[in-house]
């Protein structure tokens, strides 16, 4: 997809990277054959600069470069977003760094969120199914405005996820797990209990969990 403004955001991109951030990236997790090495605070000036602009949104997404994936999360447009472009663009997650990012500053601001958690947890690829949950984490801490019940009935899927070995998977669970037992006390002694009975499973993966959760949640 070709944008006026596309060039010019690729090369403040650019201009912007360095080979010590890029070569940083794997020590945190990230795989990104594409990248230029840009530091989420430059990406975020970036962002500024450029302003809101949906259309320049997809096209930076198609250039499949890390960075520019990233700056999708804050150039493009909540309410334009459409439940299709969501799918697609997870469909495309390789790493934790996009999909948290794009959970976080984009996709909990879209009226498509909440529809989207039940699908993604139920999905067999690790970063779409992470994207259920750093959704569900990033709804618990900026949806002001959804009631307890909402994440009542999400907790269903964070038991079930819990099973899943795949380390960027088991972190999201955890993730959302804690998030949701933050918004209130009710939700937390939800949460705890969930918790407490992940942390007394036999299998690896729900006890690490289990225990995660209740080191913050019991403070």
């Amino acid at each position: 997809m070709k944008h006026p403004r596309l060039r010019e955001a690729l090369d403040l991109l650019e201009r912007a990277g360095d080979r010590r951030t890029r070569e940083g990236y794997a020590r945190y997790g990230i795989v990104a054959p594409k990248a230029l090495g840009v530091p989420m605070a430059k990406i975020q000036t970036i962002a500024k600069r450029l302003g809101k602009d949906h259309a320049l949104a997809l096209a930076l997404w198609e250039t499949q470069w890390y960075e520019a994936r990233l700056l999708c999360a804050f150039v493009g447009d909540a309410d334009l977003l459409t439940a299709a472009q969501m799918e697609r663009w997870t469909r495309d997650f390789d790493n934790w760094g996009v999909c948290d990012t794009l959970c976080f500053k984009l996709y909990d601001r879209s009226p498509h969120a909440w529809k989207k958690l039940a699908p993604w947890a139920r999905r067999k690829d690790e970063f779409v199914r992470r994207a259920a949950f750093a959704l569900l984490a990033s709804l618990a801490l900026h949806d002001k405005a959804a009631k307890d019940t909402a994440f009542v009935e999400a907790l269903p899927l964070i038991e079930k996820a819990a099973a899943d070995e795949r380390n960027f998977v088991k972190k999201g669970v955890s993730w959302a797990l804690r998030s949701v037992g933050r918004r209130n006390a009710a939700l937390r002694a939800r949460s705890v209990t969930l918790a407490q009975r992940l942390a007394a499973c036999e299998d690896s993966a729900p006890r690490w969990i289990g225990r995660d959760a209740l080191r913050e949640l019991t403070r």
